[in-house]
């Protein structure tokens, strides 16, 4: 992927107005075309639009805890966890697998809760997921939270896909929101872990997690562009229901959008996509919308907007129905049917 490197900078981007950011995002210098665009929708929830209805088993989401997590983050507090399915033990992580496998599964997300150190405890699963690779022969991302070396060269040995990391850049919200003592530094040390292992690292930031409103989020870009990213995941925190945060009003389109520009910006030759954790609703649309004129190469569950948006300004688009970080093999696979 080539891109055409505008004279804007990403300090220039984070810095500007909420009326200088839509003139900028307006004249398009952040996304030149022809343009390709991939929309994904994962296996974990039903979408359907007039161009496009997933596929409920091609990419499903495993939780390793089920639906235990120790931090019990006050953003989520494990509700995420029961939209996945469980797999407690190896035994059953490989069972579920080749189950998934016969009902079409062209690969899935290993996830799960954290121990109270912030890592998804995927040490026992490892020799598992070799051999889900080599028997059922799936593509296999993982979400590793806080990782260590050992860990990360077990994963590559496995033949991991992917690691995926959330990468939180404020000491604050850390303790605060996910009832976590570490610090930034320990997801950049996760970073650089995971990168040494020679794995294909996508990291996610998550925009206003603090609150609803932006602190850390450059920062964790900044600690992200220290590494080799394969690609840039951005989601943002949405309110859910039942959670300490669920009248915690949610950051901005605008907001989301200042944090993929200044990506885009930072990381001009890298896949960027919106992640599919994100505030749905009346602001689903423009936040959609704005991820494209801020350069975004993909987006997860896009609103019908958003679709016809990439229509209408001469999009070649794709859909496909795996977890969005699929962007680093470069090509979606067809799977469409309306």
């Amino acid at each position: 992927m080539k891109r055409i490197m505008t004279k804007v900078s990403p300090e220039t981007v984070w810095n500007s107005t909420e009326e200088e950011l839509c003139a900028l995002l307006d004249s398009g210098v952040l996304n030149t075309k022809p343009r390709t665009v991939r929309f994904y929708a994962p296996s974990f929830k039903y979408y359907k639009t007039s161009q496009y209805r997933s596929q409920p088993n091609q990419f499903p989401t495993i939780s390793v805890t089920g639906t235990s997590c120790a931090l019990n983050c006050k953003h989520c507090e494990s509700k995420v966890l029961k939209t996945m399915h469980a797999a407690e033990t190896p035994e059953k992580l490989f069972t579920v697998a080749s189950q998934m496998q016969q009902n079409g599964a062209l690969g899935c997300l290993v996830s799960g809760g954290c121990f109270q150190d912030g890592s998804v405890p995927l040490k026992p699963f490892i020799s598992v997921i070799r051999k889900i690779k080599e028997r059922l022969g799936l593509t296999v991302f993982v979400h590793t939270g806080i990782s260590d070396l050992a860990t990360a060269e077990a994963l590559k040995r496995a033949g991991v896909d992917a690691a995926l990391i959330d990468v939180i850049g404020d000491d604050e919200t850390i303790r605060e929101v996910c009832n976590l003592n570490a610090s930034a530094q320990d997801y950049k040390n996760s970073l650089n872990a995971l990168h040494m292992a020679g794995l294909t690292v996508v990291p996610h930031v998550i925009v206003g997690l603090s609150g609803g409103k932006l602190k850390g989020e450059l920062h964790a870009l900044q600690m992200i562009a220290e590494t080799e990213p394969s690609a840039v995941v951005i989601i943002a925190f949405m309110p859910i229901r039942g959670t300490a945060m669920a009248h915690v009003k949610p950051p901005t389109p605008t907001d989301i959008a200042r944090v993929t520009a200044t990506a885009r910006l930072m990381f001009p030759q890298i896949p960027i996509a919106l992640g599919c954790v994100r505030p749905k609703g009346k602001q689903h649309a423009e936040t959609d919308i704005l991820a494209l004129k801020a350069g975004a190469d993909a987006i997860a569950f896009p609103s019908e907007e958003a679709v016809q948006y990439a229509d209408a300004e001469g999009y070649v688009r794709i859909f496909s129905s795996y977890c969005c970080a699929q962007i680093i093999m470069g090509v979606a696979h067809r799977s469409a049917s309306k």
